[in-house]
Formats: structure tokens, sequence, C-alpha cells
């Protein structure tokens, strides 16, 4: 799934669909839609209702005939028809039209680190539905990386947490490559999950479904740090009587039950840094870890990892859209790759010119020269690309 940048710069759009949201960046005009990943359908006649903010407030508030579904699951599309009807409402009219006008209309996708071939599919296909020639897909941890700002084309290790709804993924970068990555299928999702069984198991409440972050009252203040609040006041139901009824839950016993999900977190870090070469992981000592994702904000969670690790931890200035805004810096050609001066510019007796037009030094080690394409190879590229075969359509 590697692209080139040649190719991202002649895109036109860049979406990023994840679990909990969607996000999209046209050239030229930005970051247009951010909005939940959540569509209100009703089931009798299959007309859409609502999408985005709309529809997530319709969770669990809806009669028999309405259903609220979610397309995207774990960054994957997983209903292509629903999907392709929810970017659509998203978009708009306006902007559906200012992009219809484009001939060739090219589009940049994140997916996820090692995902397999149908979800990267699923990807395309639902991109192509709304009438894109041709889809190139970017994993999250380059375009999350370059959205926060790391060196990632230098040839120095950089490592990334992206903390997402779903799933947690962990890399190391250096020359704009993924040196070694894992993905943990434990997001914020699982930590909520985590927090609504113990308010379950131990207090009798049941959370309202629209508590989706419940840490939010749970965890006032300093968060998981033990210099927080000593207890906080939860609204639920009771499990017995089904009766509205408020609890005062001990925070320290919380933060206990959220760190057991966080443990696989931990391990995925150690794993990669076992994995990692020791040059890399000697510079990692400077940089440290930056974590970006919505999940990122959780109070505390830095801290727990500066204390796990001995690594100094970053949170990303906005860490919710730094995958989208990688995209998009990558679309207008902010990102310039590392290029190396060849040697072959110095004069030097000692080396000749090979047949192939690269030189040679007299021992037969060739040098590295640095070739630029020109317009005429460009302008043919264009051409071709204007009815791409379908096994061409994506990567």
């Amino acid at each position: 799934m590697t692209v080139s940048l040649e190719q991202l710069r002649r895109c036109h759009v860049a979406v990023d669909m994840g679990a909990a949201r969607t996000r999209v960046f046209v050239k030229g005009a930005g970051l247009v839609v951010d909005e939940p990943s959540v569509a209100a359908v009703n089931t009798r006649t299959g007309a859409l209702i609502a999408v985005g903010t709309l529809a997530e407030k319709m969770t669990g508030r809806t009669p028999d005939y309405i259903r609220v579904v979610r397309p995207v699951t774990g960054g994957t599309v997983v209903d292509i028809e629903m999907a392709q009807r929810m970017l659509r409402h998203l978009l708009g009219e306006k902007l559906r039209r200012q992009l219809r006008r484009k001939p060739r209309l090219r589009a940049a996708a994140s997916t996820p680190h090692d995902s397999d071939p149908l979800a990267q599919r699923a990807t395309v296909e639902t991109l192509v539905g709304l009438g894109a020639r041709r889809v190139e897909l970017v994993d999250t941890l380059i375009a999350a990386a370059v959205g926060c700002g790391l060196p990632v084309e230098q040839p120095t290790a950089t490592m990334i947490m992206v903390c997402g709804a779903a799933t947690t993924q962990i890399a190391v970068l250096s020359l704009g490559s993924i040196v070694t990555a894992e993905r943990i299928p434990i997001g914020g999702n699982a930590i909520d999950y985590a927090v609504i069984q113990h308010l379950r198991h131990q207090h009798e409440l049941m959370l309202p479904s629209q508590s989706v972050r419940p840490l939010q009252l749970a965890l006032r203040g300093n968060g998981l740090t033990p210099q927080g609040p000593v207890s906080t006041e939860i609204h639920g139901r009771d499990v017995a009587t089904g009766l509205a009824r408020s609890v005062r839950v001990d925070t320290a016993a919380v933060r206990e039950a959220i760190h057991t999900p966080l443990t696989s977190v931990l391990d995925g870090i150690g794993k990669v840094l076992r994995n990692c070469p020791p040059d890399l992981v000697a510079d990692l000592v400077d940089s440290g870890i930056m974590m970006v994702g919505g999940s990122a904000l959780l109070p505390g969670l830095d801290q727990m990892l500066r204390d796990a690790t001995g690594m100094s931890v970053q949170i990303a200035e906005r860490p919710d859209t730094c995958t989208v805004l990688g995209l998009g810096a990558m679309l207008e050609g902010k990102i310039q790759p590392l290029v190396l001066d060849p040697l072959a510019d110095y004069s030097d007796p000692d080396t000749d010119s090979g047949s192939d037009g690269t030189s040679t030094y007299a021992h037969g080690l060739p040098t590295v020269r640095a070739a630029s394409r020109s317009g005429a190879d460009r302008a043919d590229d264009d051409a071709s690309g204007a009815d791409p075969a379908p096994g061409d359509i994506g990567r």
C-alpha cells in the first residue's frame, strides 16, 4: 500500500472514514466535513432520515421502524451502500456538484495498518460509487504522522500512537516508511465498555445510551491520576427496579477498571520496541511517543504511558483531525521527499559515466542520482489516467 507523493498530488479529495467520525478534505477548501459516522434509516421505506450529529442523537430514542446504523466499524467499511449514502448527504449537493465538474476525479483514503484486501476494496468501492475515477490508499499511521508534524521523511526514528475508537495502532517510522507496527483491537469504545460494566456489576447501575463517553462524568479533574477527585456522582437506571437512580462512585475503582484494557496497549508498545532496531530505539529516547486520535485525550493516559515506558509522551495539537490533515498536506504538495545530493556532482577523476547514465566509481559502486520526471511524462500519465482499467483502481 505504498503510494507516491506524485500520485497523491493529483488527487482532489481526501476521506478519513473512522469508526467514530468521518472527515473529508477538499483540495483548496480544507476540511469540509467532520461528522459522526452514523446514519438513521426508516426500515419500512428504506429512506435515509438523518446522518451525522442528528443521527447520533437518535441513538436509543427511536421507535421500532427507525434503525440507527454505523456503516464503518474499526476503520473498515462494512456496509458499502449505506456508507455511500451517508457520504452523499454529508457532502451536500453544492459540494458534490463542484466535484462532478472534474472529469477525472481522484480521491485518497486512509486505511488502518495491515488491513486485509477485502477491507481495502470496500473503501475503494465506496469512493468509486461516489464518482471517483481512481482511489489512492494511504496507511493511517503515515497520514497521522504527517498531520501532526513529525519528520517522517528524515532518517530518524519517530514513534506514533493512533488511539482510535475501535483500535489502537502503534508504529515506528523512518525515511517515510513503517519500520515496525502493531494494531491492537482496543480503543476508546473498549475503555468506555469497561467503565459501563464496572458500574453495572459493582453498583447495579445502567448508564443511558447517550453516555457514550462516561469518562467525562467519572474522571473529572486529573482523570486517571491519583490527584483526581475521590468520588463522582453518576446518574443512570437501576438494574433491578428500572427506576432512575444516582450513586456516588469511587474514582480509584474506576481507574482500576480502565487500566485492565489499557494493559494490552502497553504490551503492544513493548512489542514494537522489541522489534525495532537498536539505532532507532536510541533516537526514540529524545523524540518520545506522539499520541493522536480522539481517544488520546483520555485524562491521564499520557502520564500512565510515561510511567510505564520511561519515555516522553506528547499529545498532538489537534489529535482528532491529524489523519485527514496529513492527507490534505500530501494532496496540496506540502510534503517533500528526502532528496540525497548525488556524489557524482562533485568532480572526481576516479569516476566515469556508465552506459545507463549513472555515474560509477572506479571501484564499481553506483552513486545515488536524483531523477526528476519531465512535464511530458506527467502529461502522459494524466492522459492515461482518464480511463483506468478496473484493476488499476486503488492500490
